[in-house]
């Protein structure tokens, strides 16, 4: 009977893309908000800092995912061409190169030759892609979905102390903030070393540590700076 399996590694590629943009954006925006809001600004300009840190924050991140993956992407497309090049012009080397790699992994090289000349008839440029280059379909590069999840992501981390700053009364408003963030990137953080197969509390404890160490700093420069040109 088959059964299906998990594969963590799977899934690993945009686990880590949602993470880091809803950390950076709910670390990013609570901080803003803790730090303007501790410089006792005008009212209403706690909630424009806010929106407007959502805003270029998921267009900074969208933007540097895809010239980020686009490189990987250029870099994937090189040696698919090279590959493509080589197939081409030095079928039989290449056919002893797929033959040798499948004999390091312990194939004899009878059988080594044999899975060779298979997977050459089916798809020479795909085997090598995958057991020469370390290319799969579900691993390639792709930038646009690379930016858009950052994006996405960033703004869902973010829409937590942008709500606050419109809903919440000013007096309080920096202490709600840094309370519910830091539940808030606990569970985050603990939900990615769950899917990741790590420790939940270890996890949970170092996002939350350094989101804490973000809010205090900018509350700090807000109160310093606010105070100054009062």
């Amino acid at each position: 009977m088959a059964h299906g399996e998990f594969h963590r590694t799977e899934h690993i590629g945009w686990l880590r893309a949602a993470v880091l943009g809803a950390n950076d954006g709910l670390i990013s925006t609570s901080s803003l908000v803790v730090g303007v809001a501790a410089a006792n600004p005008a009212p209403g300009a706690v909630l424009v800092a806010a929106f407007a840190g959502l805003v270029a924050g998921a267009l900074s991140m969208a933007a540097g995912e895809y010239v980020s993956v686009s490189s990987q992407a250029d870099t994937e497309n090189a040696d698919l061409a090279r590959e493509r090049h080589e197939l081409a012009t030095a079928p039989e080397s290449e056919h002893t190169e797929l033959k040798r790699i499948y004999i390091a992994r312990g194939l004899s090289p009878e059988v080594a030759a044999q899975v060779a000349d298979q997977l050459t008839a089916h798809d020479a440029l795909g085997a090598h892609a995958r057991d020469e280059l370390g290319m799969s379909e579900s691993t390639r590069a792709r930038p646009i979905q690379a930016a858009l999840a950052s994006a996405a992501a960033f703004a869902v981390g973010a829409a937590l102390p942008v709500a606050l700053a419109a809903l919440w009364p000013p007096g309080s408003l920096s202490a709600a903030v840094g309370g519910s963030s830091l539940v808030l990137l606990a569970v985050l953080g603990g939900t990615a070393a769950r899917l990741g197969g790590a420790p939940l509390a270890a996890g949970a404890a170092r996002v939350a540590f350094w989101g804490a160490v973000a809010m205090a700093s900018t509350a700090l420069v807000g109160r310093l700076f606010g105070t100054s040109v009062q």
